[in-house]
């Protein structure tokens, strides 16, 4: 029977693994006089740390959920941070519909989880 922490471990490593990505993806947008070919670089340079974290988290992970179950999760965790970093970081508040569109994702991932 896996623990508490088994079963947390893989969700640690997604949501650390998605803020790599979120920076990896939309951080160069506060910077959009830089180069493309700087910011792809960087980029690349950001996306493998979030690899060496969501591999293992899914590897872990696999071992208590199902592929779909951890995509499920990782999406809604993916919503999550995204939601954090464009109020905070970029200054772009989530507006009625992007909330009602990420709770229907949500709900989506939540049917996943139903057996």
């Amino acid at each position: 029977m896996p623990t508490l922490i088994d079963r947390l471990f893989p969700v640690a490593l997604l949501v650390v693994s998605n803020i790599f990505m979120t920076f990896a993806w939309y951080g160069h947008l506060k910077f959009k006089s830089a180069p493309l070919f700087g910011v792809i670089l960087i980029s690349w340079g950001i996306a493998f740390f979030e690899y060496c974290l969501a591999v293992p988290a899914n590897r872990f992970g696999s071992a208590i959920y199902s592929a779909p179950q951890l995509k499920g999760m990782q999406e809604v965790i993916t919503l999550i941070v995204f939601a954090a970093f464009s109020t905070f970081y970029l200054g772009q508040s989530l507006k009625w519909n992007h909330w009602a569109g990420f709770a229907l994702i949500a709900v989506a991932a939540w049917l996943i989880f139903m057996e």
